[in-house]
């Protein structure tokens, strides 16, 4: 897939932080290292500085990379403006302030370095002369309320005579003249600069997406994680039984397979259904154990015959994944959030239309379907839209087209859904399925099954480099 394929599919508008903060993991996944999109924004900001032609300028640099920003900006600025630079001082500052701090310390910029607030109150002449304000205190990865001694800082530019320019953000409780954002802007109102990030890093899945994966914390209590309902089974034994342990795998902390077929599985909760396919007179049963599931995932194994007992059940789903079987029309709808994760034949199932052979067309195509949901739609390269969004995944391997690889990826869909909305749940869970599966490949070679993916999902969800660094 060339970058140019992607084009048609770049979003606009506000990114959120989390996003953001996704965006650039994927990027330094991509070779664009931290230092090179901060240079790249701070030379912007600079250049912003420069357009109000100012005789003074004053940066103030928290601890974190946004620090970092407007201290590449002072060493672009030291040769057209008067600059002075006042930094938080209190340590712990991320290792790319620190970097930018010590390449500072060798230019024409005056650096004061401030702890209290009394340290502020002896640099009010700086505030009371500069033309401009640079606000690079605090970026996107900050919340609470500002503390000592920013909220002095804070106070100090806000009474000052002077253009306050703030990098990406304003500081919470900082005036902006002018919001410089890089890449996209996160709030509205902002001027927008490139900073070389590449689209890629944006429309396609990445292990910055695993950043916005819910972190467990030290009190969570059983269930937490979210309670699974995979329903299937009869026809095709194994299939609801490898969903389910996908989702375990993927962090749902219960999981049940409501099933006429037993393996013994003892992780998993059996739902026994009688008969050897799923019926009519199961659905009170299903229905019931469906109302309790966080999320259902149904179709897996389920056969050609059982299609009216899944829209019966559908109302009765919080929220659901549908697969293989449940495909059919008409398509099921949940309550709430839905994903649909059809390769290319069942696209054709549900829509009567072939897709076409190429990634950009496909994207299209699913977009372009009118589905109230989230469509998952498996192959080559996986594409993730929900009628506005349009995300491609490129993970995987050319050996994971045996049997039950998109069981287990219903499963780990179904996890993610419990704890995140459907659409991230969708691109994170076909980026981990791939992942696991190239692990899988790369130490057996050959010889893959379903079920040795299962085992490489946590390391691909959870393990130490899910952020991209």
């Amino acid at each position: 897939m060339r970058p140019e394929q992607v084009d048609g599919f770049l979003e606009t508008g506000v990114i959120t932080l989390a996003r953001m903060r996704a965006v650039d993991a994927n990027a330094i996944a991509l070779g664009v290292i931290s230092l090179q999109m901060m240079e790249s924004a701070g030379r912007a900001l600079a250049e912003s500085v420069l357009a109000y032609g100012p005789e003074r300028v004053l940066v103030l640099c928290g601890r974190g990379n946004n620090g970092g920003d407007g201290m590449v900006a002072a060493r672009h600025l030291q040769h057209a403006a008067g600059t002075d630079v006042c930094y938080l001082d209190l340590g712990q500052q991320s290792s790319a302030c620190a970097h930018q701090l010590a390449a500072l310390s060798h230019c024409r910029v005056p650096l004061h370095p401030f702890g209290c607030r009394d340290d502020l109150l002896g640099l009010q002449p700086l505030f009371d002369r500069a033309d401009v304000i640079v606000d690079a205190l605090l970026g996107t990865g900050s919340s609470g309320k500002v503390q000592e001694p920013l909220a002095t800082c804070i106070a100090m530019a806000n009474a000052s005579a002077a253009r306050v320019v703030a990098a990406d953000v304003p500081t919470q409780g900082m005036r902006a003249d002018l919001i410089c954002a890089f890449h996209r802007a996160k709030v509205e109102g902002s001027e927008v600069f490139d900073i070389g990030i590449p689209v890629e890093a944006e429309c396609c899945t990445g292990p910055g997406d695993l950043t916005l994966v819910p972190r467990r914390g030290p009190k969570a209590h059983k269930g937490a994680g979210g309670e699974v309902l995979v329903i299937g089974g009869g026809p095709y034994q194994g299939a609801p039984y490898l969903a389910g342990l996908g989702a375990l795998r993927a962090g749902a902390d219960i999981v049940r397979i409501a099933s006429p077929v037993f393996e013994p599985v003892p992780d998993l909760i059996y739902e026994r259904l009688e008969g050897n396919k799923v019926g009519n007179e199961h659905i009170e049963q299903l229905a019931a154990l469906a109302r309790r599931a966080d999320v259902v995932v149904l179709g897996n194994g389920l056969g050609t015959e059982s299609h009216a007992v899944v829209q019966a059940l559908a109302p009765s789903c919080k929220k659901a994944v549908f697969d293989a079987d449940a495909l059919r029309l008409p398509l099921p709808v949940a309550q709430g959030e839905t994903i649909y994760t059809p390769h290319a034949g069942e696209f054709q199932r549900i829509t009567g239309t072939r897709l076409p052979d190429d990634t950009p067309g496909r994207a299209r195509a699913a977009r372009g379907l009118g589905i109230c949901g989230t469509i998952l739609l498996k192959g080559h390269i996986d594409i993730i839209t929900d009628g506005e969004r349009v995300r491609f995944n490129r993970t995987g391997d050319p050996g994971m087209t045996v049997g039950g690889t998109g069981d287990v990826l219903a499963g780990i869909c179904g996890a993610l859904l419990c704890t995140l909305p459907a659409f991230e749940a969708a691109c994170i869970a076909a980026y981990v399925n791939g992942r696991a599966g190239e692990a899988v490949a790369a130490e057996r070679g050959g010889g893959l099954i379903a079920s040795d993916i299962v085992e490489k999902i946590p390391a691909a969800l959870y393990g130490k480099n899910r952020n991209g660094t």
